[in-house]
């Protein structure tokens, strides 16, 4: 186990990376690579907004691979680092592993990630670990079937999420991470539930705070468990022993299981903002780019990529946007302030 006092924390972003106006650096890339989902989860992609009859993006409006790959490369050369594709569900884009293949041999990105309700993961988890993918993250804020089936938006399919778990740590996908969103009242008295299911299989669990993220997912402040409550709970039944971050900006606080049997995480931006830190930069489906999740505008990288710019005027936009970046949206949440974004760009289209 690592000793919190001792680990060395390993830098975030490339020497000489571009930095914010806070002195953050770009280090991290999200790249949505599609809007549509095939769950309708009620924090992200509520049905009574999100039914049969939205509209999506049409195809040609989304990015294309040459054009994501041409985006990470200049990323790449600006300081970026670590590369995860999002959505929606990512794995509904149509020969994604392709891609993956073109950004994994990008000089420079050390890290390249997925984020995915894992219902379609069993079937490609081993392609994508051959064309390069480092790692992947599944949402999955419950193991019992009817709590799934609410929270998914009235989809069954835990055993499929299950098995594309399996598979994922079977195509050495490692680490696995499953990510659960925590909501009091619907699915905060199962954390026992989820910590006890992957307690000892090499999965780690990250525990979130339920977040005000876009418009339309009826956010209330009581509505979020903190994450020290689901700490002291978790520990109460397995004592935990905290572990030292990995990397400076890291967002989970983490924490070992005293008996050796895995490790688990805390994501607590409602309670304890991590704006200071952080290193992300977003892009949509549509290929706008975004500086915070909570952002209310972005920039639009699909107009230059279409308009005949030179990587040249691209990378002078990149640097440029990144340079009068001040975003600082759950810090300034947390302390109440109203100088904060009226409308905010919905999850599903920028990803979590």
């Amino acid at each position: 186990m690592t000793d919190i006092n001792s680990a060395k924390l390993v830098a975030i972003g490339a020497p000489g990376a571009v930095a914010d106006a806070r002195g953050r650096p770009l280090a991290d890339l999200r790249i949505s690579v599609m809007d549509r989902c095939n769950f309708r989860c009620p924090y992200c992609m509520p049905r009574e907004t999100y039914g049969e009859g939205y509209r999506f993006l049409p195809s040609a409006d989304r990015l294309s691979f040459e054009e994501i790959v041409r985006l990470a490369r200049l990323f790449a050369g600006e300081g970026v680092r670590k590369i995860r594709l999002t959505g929606g569900e990512p794995l509904l884009r149509t020969g994604l592993a392709d891609l993956v293949g073109e950004l994994s041999a990008i000089p420079g990105i050390e890290d390249l990630a997925l984020t995915t309700n894992g219902v379609l993961l069993a079937q490609h988890a081993a392609e994508l670990r051959g064309q390069g993918l480092s790692r992947v993250t599944v949402s999955l804020d419950s193991v019992d079937p009817a709590t799934f089936r609410r929270m998914s938006g009235g989809f069954d399919g835990l055993d499929r999420v299950l098995d594309g778990i399996r598979a994922a740590l079977e195509a050495g996908l490692a680490p696995v991470k499953v990510n659960a969103v925590v909501q009091r009242g619907v699915n905060d008295g199962e954390a026992l539930g989820l910590a006890r299911h992957f307690r000892g299989t090499g999965v780690i669990v990250r525990f979130i705070e339920y977040m005000d993220v876009g418009n339309r997912n009826d956010w209330r402040p009581g509505l979020v468990v903190p994450s020290r409550e689901l700490r002291d709970r978790i520990s109460a039944s397995w004592p935990l022993s905290p572990l030292a971050p990995t990397q400076s900006g890291e967002v989970a606080e983490r924490y070992a299981y005293a008996d050796g049997k895995g490790e688990i995480g805390f994501i607590s931006s409602v309670t304890q903002p991590f704006c200071g830190g952080c290193s992300r930069a977003r892009i949509s489906s549509d290929g706008v780019l975004y500086t915070c999740l909570f952002a209310a505008t972005g920039t639009d990288l699909r107009a230059a990529l279409r308009g005949g710019q030179d990587d040249d005027e691209i990378r002078r936009t990149l640097r440029a946007v990144w340079r009068g970046r001040s975003d600082r949206y759950s810090e300034l949440r947390s302390r109440e302030s109203d100088a904060t974004p009226e409308r905010k760009i919905e999850m599903y289209y920028i990803g979590g």
